[in-house]
C-alpha cells in the first residue's frame, strides 16, 4: 500500500510518500509546499491545493494520513493552520483517497515513543526508519512520521480483523 503523510500548514505544507508492505516500510518520496505570505489567503489556499493534487497524481497513492491541528495561544494563527487542514482534507478526499487523521503525540508516540517528542527527534527516527531518506525539510519528515502512523494502524487494524475471523 502507498500512504500519503501530510503535515499541513498555510506557510509549509509537509508531504511524504511511504510504501507499506506488512512490517516493511519504504520511502518513495517527500517534499514541502510552501505559500507565499505576501500573497492573499484564497490565492495561497489555492496554490497549495493545486500543488497537493499534482503530488496526489504523480505519486498515486492509495490512502492518506493527515495530522490534526493543535490550537495555540494565536487565534488567528490557528484558524489559518485550520483553513490550510481543510485544504489538504479536500485535496485528498477529492482524489478519493480513504484519510486517516492522527493527534501530533499519537504521531510522535508511534515512530518516537514518547508523545512529547520534538521535531528533531523525529528527524533522527526518520534516518532510522526510512535509511537514505534525504528529507526535504522538518515538515516533510512530519508528513513521513504522520504516513508511517497510518501504516502501523492499517497493520494493527488487519491482524485484528484476522484474529476475530480466525
Amino acid at each position: 500500500m502507498i500512504i500519503l503523510g501530510l503535515d499541513p500548514g498555510l506557510g509549509t505544507t509537509g508531504w511524504g510518500v511511504i510504501r507499506a508492505e506488512g512490517n516493511r516500510l519504504s520511502h518513495i518520496a517527500n517534499g514541502q509546499v510552501r505559500t507565499d505570505p505576501s500573497m492573499a489567503l484564497p490565492r495561497r489556499l489555492t496554490a497549495l491545493y493545486g500543488a497537493l493534487i499534482d503530488v496526489i497524481r504523480a505519486e498515486r497513492p492509495d490512502g492518506a494520513a493527515v495530522e490534526e491541528v493543535l490550537g495555540n495561544t494565536n487565534a488567528q494563527s490557528t484558524l489559518k493552520l485550520g483553513q490550510a487542514r481543510g485544504v489538504v482534507l479536500l485535496a485528498a478526499a477529492g482524489a478519493g483517497l480513504h484519510i486517516g487523521e492522527y493527534h501530533p503525540s499519537t504521531v510522535k508516540k508511534a515512530v518516537v515513543g514518547s508523545g512529547g517528542a520534538e521535531k528533531r527527534q523525529i528527524q533522527a527516527m526518520m534516518a532510522v526508519l526510512l535509511p537514505g531518506t534525504k528529507l526535504a525539510g522538518p515538515d516533510a519528515a512530519d508528513a513521513l512520521a504522520v504516513a508511517i502512523t497510518h501504516a502501523h494502524h492499517l497493520a494493527s487494524a488487519q491482524a485484528q480483523a484476522r484474529r476475530s475471523i480466525a
